[in-house]
């Protein structure tokens, strides 16, 4: 596909808009408040919910922020807790830097060794 076929009308993405919008706005048992609050949260994000339809570059899905913060809660699930909010932070700090080369396709070595050499945030 193109990267100009996202913004012509294509009939399967009108279609699926229009099988949201059926789903979005079907009556629910009012007895099944999570559900109903659930249904008017995504009524009101619902232009947002396929934009990936629309552009290219973003992801149909949200795997890259899930995998992110993994390493963060394996991290609490091994050791418990962190001791201190200044290792919460250098292990924040650090995991950013690893995930940003890694996502830019950078040796993280590299990246680690080029921050020490000009001297990281404190």
């Amino acid at each position: 596909m193109d990267p100009g076929d996202y913004y012509q009308p294509l009939t399967k993405r009108t279609d699926l808009e229009k099988r949201l919008t059926r789903l979005l706005t079907s009556r629910i048992d009012q007895n099944h408040k999570e559900l109903v609050s659930f249904q008017k949260r995504m009524l009101k994000y619902k232009d947002f919910i396929l934009t990936f339809l629309y552009h290219p570059k973003v992801p149909p899905d949200n795997n890259g922020s899930e995998r992110a913060i993994r390493n963060v809660k394996v991290k609490q699930k091994v050791s418990g807790q962190f001791k201190s909010w200044k290792g919460v932070n250098n292990f924040l700090i650090l995991r950013s830097i690893t995930d940003t080369a890694l996502k830019n396709k950078q040796p993280v070595l590299n990246a680690l060794n080029l921050i020490a050499t000009l001297g990281g945030t404190d």
